[in-house]
């Protein structure tokens, strides 16, 4: 079989990855990943009539010719090969996990350091197995700084990440209720979110800090207002911890909010100058506060001026449908269904309560992943909003709908315009029915239950 190191030098002359032969890079290496419903091997022979150079395979009997190159497995192929161009790179890569705000403190990150280094960042949310090898082998030597974002949806997944992308300095943003069928519960969150820490802590970890002391450990960025976070920290014992946050005396940044109307203005004062500074976002919800206070403590850590870094939260500008602002003609839309969990759904909830707003409507979606604690963090949520003051509220899916009509006798019964729809379709036949007009309007659930339809009928 081949080895790592002779597929790197392919890659070394062909510095481009494809795995889809629909979207076929000329002179890249083809890898024949599999997947539930296809084996891509049986494309390698397209991929490479397509203009590929070179076609990674893991079944013999498509093995034509010297461009098809056999491996044991190729997945595990295209991570060891990102694995090894990790190692020959020197510069520090920000490894990024957590229940909720990802994406956005990723993007966030990027746009503050971009100002003043030229980094390389997950695009979209290819944060798995498959998407962070991808993004780390198109980290070339002009870049700088990576920022490389980590999901997961069990224990272990994290553990591997980091063994690939080899980060330096890390954040977890929160640990919350997602995935829990996958975890195991709450504290299956915590370990598995948990294993960036753990990696940031081992002596000698990363590897590729070679010009520092062998029992140099990576640095850890931790928001010191999360009890959880500081509890995981101090359970490790974690040495390099950077601390941002709204009031600790040990940060290296404090921040706080003063609009959100919807969009956020905040101030922050850098404690190593004493100087404050007030910078305008393009997002809405006080969640964002801590995601942007991340991407200013990496600015401030890694040396860039107070402006660079106003100038790179100013600058970044939501998208994919998080925490992204949409302006009809009568309505105020917060288009928040990218996904949602029982944290998200929550903080996204107190948010609506405290925006100025005249009118104020929920619409919330069906939480996925939730395993044997759906129906109680359903149930959770529906009285979480009962209890925020808004106009109107509408719940939309099955585990809603079922959690609803078991709580049919609770006080909340007394509070008006409250709709349950059992379908998206049930849903968008109601409000055209019954259209909404003059409203800030929080649409949010899982992805799957595509939301986005409702988007035209406002």
């Amino acid at each position: 079989m081949t080895s790592t190191e002779h597929i790197y030098t392919l890659f070394l002359d062909h510095p481009l990855i494809s795995t889809d032969t629909r979207k076929i890079l000329p002179g890249s290496l083809f890898f024949a990943l599999k997947g539930e419903k296809f084996d891509a091997n049986t494309f390698a022979k397209r991929a490479i009539e397509a203009g590929a150079a070179y076609a990674i395979i893991d079944n013999p009997v498509y093995q034509i010719n010297e461009k098809y190159i056999l491996v044991d497995d190729v997945l595990t192929a295209l991570q060891d090969l990102a694995r090894h161009h990790r190692r020959q790179l020197s510069i520090p890569v920000i490894g990024l996990t957590g229940t909720n705000g990802k994406t956005t403190t990723k993007e966030l990150i990027n746009s503050v350091l971009s100002q003043h280094y030229k980094t390389q960042a997950t695009q979209g949310n290819l944060n798995n197995h498959i998407g962070v090898p991808l993004t780390i082998l198109t980290i070339d030597r002009s870049h700088e700084i990576a920022v490389i974002e980590m999901g997961a949806n069990h224990q272990k997944e994290i553990e591997l990440l980091c063994s690939i992308s080899q980060p330096t300095h890390g954040l977890i943003t929160n640990v919350g209720k997602a995935h829990l069928e996958g975890f195991g519960g709450i504290e299956g969150v915590k370990k598995g979110k948990g294993e960036l820490y753990d990696y940031l802590g081992k002596p000698g970890s990363p590897e590729v800090r070679k010009s520092e002391s062998k029992e140099a450990t990576g640095v850890a960025f931790i928001n010191s207002d999360s009890a959880v976070l500081l509890e995981m920290e101090q359970a490790r014992g974690l040495k390099n911890v950077v601390f941002y946050g709204t009031g600790n005396a040990e940060n290296l940044l404090t921040g706080q909010l003063i609009e959100n109307s919807p969009l956020l203005t905040l101030e922050w004062e850098n404690n190593n100058s004493g100087k404050s500074y007030q910078v305008k976002t393009q997002l809405t919800g006080a969640y964002n506060l801590d995601n942007i206070l991340a991407a200013i403590c990496t600015g401030v850590y890694f040396g860039l001026s107070d402006e660079e870094i106003n100038k790179g939260v100013e600058s970044y500008q939501p998208k994919n449908n998080r925490s992204q602002i949409a302006q009809t003609k009568t309505n105020t839309l917060i288009c928040d269904y990218y996904n949602a969990n029982p944290s998200s759904m929550f903080v996204a909830i107190e948010n609506l309560g405290k925006i100025n707003a005249e009118r104020k409507v929920l619409i919330l979606g069906d939480m996925f992943e939730m395993g044997d604690e759906s129906a109680a963090e359903h149930a959770a949520v529906i009285k979480k909003a009962m209890e925020t003051i808004v106009d109107e509220r509408i719940f939309i899916g099955n585990d809603f709908f079922e959690a609803g009509s078991s709580m049919d006798h609770g006080p909340w019964t007394m509070v008006k315009k409250t709709i349950f729809y059992k379908t998206t379709e049930e849903a968008v036949e109601g409000l055209k029915a019954n259209p909404i007009k003059n409203s800030t309007i929080l649409i949010k659930g899982s992805r799957g239950m595509a939301l986005e339809r409702l988007v035209e009928l406002f």
